[in-house]
């Protein structure tokens, strides 16, 4: 039985100290989420909610892995146009729900650092809106507030944190999605450089600005995260390899010159709260500029005015053909919007040129500086919304709009509430690549210290596998479970001979030769050193870990044989390596 209360506001390093104290286990946390996730279930925040069966394997697999992961044991949500292996996606239309096989790589990479998903939430469907009602699952309420809105696409999500049901939940953004609902609900919404995390597994909105984030109670959470996930995936082309920047404050910060416009039955409130958020940025130690905030709203007005709304054409249109009626009304109105014959081949080049202009002015702008702007320029009810859903969803991606467009990074942080329980965010700006920039100001904003990110770092090391524990084989879940993430494939030195073992199943066996030899086909993995003993427990003789060399001349550590398995073993060098082996076989030279 429980003998303490667990807080709403769960955070990693609450959690942490809890277990590390013996105080708490995994299983009574979730057991609470679960609880909570009945209670409010009127608020529509999940779509796949929160139950034991399907946690409970993610669960027992924390038994096999190293407590001190950055991760283990925290609960997250996902929002379900993320891929969870197993579970549905439906992109928030039950039509179009499809199983997928695997988990989308961000995901993947959160699991391997002790991370538990506990359930698939609400959101705009096909991540078009910016409100948070758009879902036949129902209206996601304000975590505070129920008649007003949650803010969208990543309503369940920010929701979920809010309400205490996941300690950060992920989200996505193309127009604002994940930072309207942080300010709305008074989290942070942390959005990545393009790139930085990868999107495969993702439900395409327009792929070219697509971005997975992360809503989080803290900008250090949010950090840790962003630990976890970021780095390139070989498997997706839009992914990029962006490395973190040593941490450091910009040499200024841009604010508009000119008033900024209010919306929505609390406008003045909003704007009283944007005066006082000024008065305290400028009381920062950091040089402040007053520009013309014109380039922004231009490269914003693309996103719904230009051709890019075509781009969520193609990424759905052919299932919206193919269904009619079946998806949200005011979603089908907004997506068949890009179907359009406005949008031919010149107007995508006009706008891809224009674009690239005010990216070359932004980036010269945003040098070693950051932008703060408002999050949202106000908020409705759900019933304005509902009396008004286009213009009131315009007027929310106001001030977010051009993020993606520019290639920037962004982080969505709380401010001083607009009125009681109507909170209001502002949200720093810096160019792609600069995290460290907009992280340390939206910090002195807040007065917080941000604790190096090396304490969260795993120190890790390079495995080769070239056999069963590679992708796709049934030992990759193996290396999964100890933490472990697929870096690149490459090639042995020519030094080695390879055997077949005589086990069941068979497994191949790497010698290195004196004299000869050839070069192998073998995967290279990261693992955690904290992982590298358990692991090196399961090899059965006479298999080991060992040093292997590659063909580059380096050493790392790798599956080796001991040279008496070469008695009675099948030599198979001439197949260049155990993914050639049936082909091999087939050919008859086995």
């Amino acid at each position: 039985m429980l003998d303490m209360k667990i807080p709403c506001e769960l955070t990693i390093n609450w959690l942490q100290a809890q277990y590390g104290s013996g105080k708490l286990k995994p299983e009574q946390v979730i057991e609470e989420i679960i609880r909570r996730s009945r209670e409010d279930e009127g608020i529509n925040i999940w779509i796949t909610p929160p139950v034991l069966e399907r946690i409970k394997p993610y669960l027992d697999r924390l038994k096999t892995m190293d407590t001190s992961l950055p991760l283990w044991g925290v609960p997250f949500a996902i929002k379900d146009n993320i891929d969870l292996a197993g579970t549905p996606t439906t992109a928030g239309c039950p039509e179009y729900a499809y199983v997928p096989d695997r988990h989308a790589a961000v995901v993947e990479r959160l699991l391997n650092a002790g991370a538990i998903p506990v359930g698939k939430t609400n959101m705009d469907q096909f991540a078009t809106g910016l409100v948070g009602t758009r879902s036949p699952y129902g209206e996601t309420h304000n975590a505070l507030s129920a008649e007003w809105i949650s803010g969208g696409s990543s309503s369940g999500s920010a929701v979920a944190v809010a309400r205490g049901q996941a300690v950060f939940a992920l989200g996505t953004d193309t127009a604002g999605s994940g930072r309207v609902p942080a300010a709305l609900n008074r989290l942070i919404g942390y959005k990545p450089s393009l790139g930085a995390w990868s999107t495969k597994g993702v439900v395409p909105a327009c792929a070219s600005l697509d971005c997975v984030t992360v809503f989080t109670r803290s900008i250090q959470e949010a950090r840790i995260v962003d630990m976890q996930v970021r780095g390139i995936e070989s498997s997706d082309p839009w992914s990029q390899e962006i490395p973190r920047l040593v941490d450091k404050l910009p040499k200024k910060l841009y604010l508009p010159e000119k008033p900024l416009t209010f919306f929505g039955p609390l406008a003045e409130e909003y704007s009283k709260a944007w005066d006082a958020a000024v008065q305290r940025i400028e009381r920062l130690e950091l040089p402040i500029e007053y520009i013309d905030y014109d380039l922004f709203e231009e490269a914003a007005a693309l996103l719904y005015d230009g051709p890019w709304v075509a781009e969520r054409w193609a990424s759905v249109g052919e299932f919206i053909e193919s269904s009619p009626g079946v998806a949200f009304p005011v979603t089908e109105q907004v997506l068949r919007s890009g179907g359009s014959d406005k949008y031919d081949a010149a107007s995508v080049f006009t706008a891809m040129h224009k674009l690239q202009e005010l990216r070359m002015i932004s980036n010269k702008l945003l040098q070693e500086a950051v932008l703060v702007m408002p999050t949202c320029g106000g908020t409705w009810t759900r019933g304005q919304v509902e009396a008004n859903p286009i213009t009131t969803n315009s007027d929310m991606g106001r001030y977010t709009n051009h993020c993606n467009l520019l290639d920037l990074c962004a982080v969505a942080v709380p401010a001083e509430d607009a009125a009681a329980e109507m909170p209001f965010g502002i949200t720093f700006f810096s160019l792609s690549g600069n995290e460290h920039l907009m992280e340390n100001a939206a910090a002195s904003f807040l007065e917080v210290n941000l604790p190096p990110l090396e304490a969260n770092r795993q120190e890790t090391m390079l495995v080769a596998v070239c056999g069963l524990h590679m992708r796709g084989y049934p030992l990759e879940k193996q290396m999964l479970e100890h933490g472990s993430q697929f870096v690149r494939e490459s090639y042995t030195a020519e030094k080695y001979q390879m055997v077949k073992l005589p086990t069941i199943p068979a497994k191949p066996g790497l010698l290195k030769k004196k004299a000869g030899g050839r070069a192998f086909a073998l995967e290279l993995w990261e693992m955690p050193v904290a992982s590298f003993g358990a692991f090196a427990a399961l090899i059965p003789a006479p298999l080991g870990l060992g040093k292997i060399e590659l063909q580059d001349g380096t050493e790392v550590s790798g599956f080796i044989c001991e040279g008496y398995a070469e008695e009675g073993a099948e030599d198979i060098s001439a197949c260049g390596g155990w993914r050639n082996l049936d082909r091999y076989e087939e050919s008859g030279f086995a």
